[in-house]
């Protein structure tokens, strides 16, 4: 999947500033895709790429065609296809939801399909710009890119009874999923090291702590002292990838003798849930924005709750039996915004299941038991709970090392460095990385849509 093949289909395809579509990824293991994956990939570039080009997401992304298909359709339904809000509020909603994360990659791609749109261009000039009715949704746009738990059915009505700048219901939920989509993309974009695109324009440099996103990629130290307390001796990797197959091994036995008691499997997730908020916790100074991409976030230190630096311990449990995705938000969504409910149920689904049952070197490998491990412990961090999954099974299968970063990736994705993407599961091929990458984006993405569709749920009954 080289630059060549692409540029002989007639496609643009930008010079990085680095080698490679990613800083994290060798170049020559993106391109090892087989032909017949890179002319799939292609196709479906072509129908559903809203830019007209091959950018390092869509790259990246193709290591896994399957998935690739479902998100390029559901991503281009929202942004083209017929729905409540015209084209240049939708891109525009990308950069704001994109500009939460400092994400200059995303911003940039949506500035210049919003400049492409050519419609109220003095809006790219920032948020002051724009109709109050848009920047109404700032609130709600910040609560669901760090704390989609604190969302309620009052912000709901605000922005539905507004007068003249209130939005339809329908709009409401159309913005909703961009905003989602957009925050949770961040997340992968950071997680993968996505390099930025070399004709993209002044808003690429973003700097965090005086060290510029291009250069997290490198060896900064942001984040040394918390790996190194977390992994104090450095452990064979093969060894460590021995250890993790034995443990699945024998969670399944376990699993098939006896099974926990309701009582438990609630004490372990509250556990676990505690936990999670420790992760990580107190290493990162407060992020200070200084770019250009400032120009769209309002509220710029309002961030993640870091809940023992607050001297608080815990965040409100969500039973995902009272609302789930596939009995409650999934109906409410197509009710309102026909068609998409099916499209991000298809990609929530398709990365879920996607599976090729091999673990690095090890083949005929079912890795269902990893794979919800890593999209529960998302939704755990963010105080969700399946009540018939055992919690216990996170701690037996995610290490501190996958643990720091996935809380990295998932709630400030700006943070993520290379160190941290290479410090866990070694003996793994990158395509499996990206793959722990797609489940955390789908993961966030669900649990933010979960948290404003029972809000909204909540304001209409």
């Amino acid at each position: 999947m080289g630059t060549g093949f692409w540029k002989e289909k007639g496609m643009r395809v930008p010079r990085p500033l680095t080698s490679g579509p990613s800083a994290f990824i060798p170049e020559n293991e993106i391109l090892e895709a087989t032909p017949a994956d890179t002319h799939t990939n292609l196709l479906l570039v072509e129908e559903y790429s809203t830019s007209g080009r091959i950018d390092h997401l869509t790259q990246l992304m193709g290591l896994h065609p399957q998935y690739l298909e479902s998100f390029l359709r559901s991503q281009f339904y929202m942004l083209r296809m017929d729905g409540p809000l015209p084209l240049h509020y939708r891109h525009y909603i990308a950069i704001m939801a994109a500009a939460r994360h400092q994400c200059s990659f995303l911003v940039n791609m949506h500035v210049q399909e919003f400049y492409q749109i050519g419609v109220c261009l003095e809006w790219l000039k920032g948020l002051e710009y724009i109709p109050q009715r848009l920047r109404n949704l700032n609130e709600i746009n910040k609560i669901l890119a760090h704390r989609p738990w604190l969302i309620t059915k009052e912000h709901i009505q605000k922005l539905v009874k507004t007068g003249e700048n209130s939005w339809s219901l329908a709009e409401l939920v159309h913005a909703v999923v961009l905003l989602a989509h957009f925050h949770a993309l961040a997340s992968f974009v950071f997680g993968s090291g996505i390099n930025p695109e070399v004709d993209s324009d002044n808003f690429q440099r973003t700097t965090v702590n005086n060290f510029c996103i291009c250069d997290l990629a490198n060896d900064n130290s942001l984040e040394d002292s918390i790996l190194d307390c977390a992994n104090p001796e450095t452990k064979d990797s093969v060894s460590e990838l021995e250890a993790l197959m034995e443990r699945m091994k024998r969670l399944q036995e376990e699993r098939e003798e006896e099974e926990a008691s309701q009582e438990e499997m609630a004490t372990r997730f509250e556990k676990e849930k505690k936990e999670s908020l420790l992760v990580g916790s107190g290493v990162f100074e407060e992020v200070v924005l200084t770019s250009r991409v400032s120009r769209f976030v309002e509220d710029p230190t309002f961030g993640y709750q870091d809940f023992a630096r607050h001297g608080e311990d815990n965040l409100p449990t969500f039973r995902a039996q009272d609302y789930s995705w596939e009995d409650h938000g999934f109906s409410l969504i197509n009710r309102l915004y026909s068609d998409i409910g099916h499209l991000l149920d298809d990609k929530f689904r398709t990365v879920y299941n996607l599976t090729y049952y091999n673990m690095a070197s090890h083949e005929d490998v079912d890795t269902t038991m990893l794979r919800r491990a890593l999209f529960n412990y998302v939704h755990c961090m963010f105080g969700i709970r399946y009540d018939d999954y055992d919690y216990g099974e996170v701690n037996q299968l995610l290490e501190r090392t996958l643990k720091v970063y996935i809380k990295t990736v998932t709630c400030y994705p700006e943070r993520t460095t290379r160190r941290m993407y290479d410090s866990y599961w070694r003996q793994f091929r990158h395509s499996e990385k990206v793959h722990v990458n797609l489940l955390l984006m789908e993961a966030r993405m669900q649990a933010e849509l979960l948290y404003a569709l029972r809000a909204i749920t909540r304001y209409m009954t």
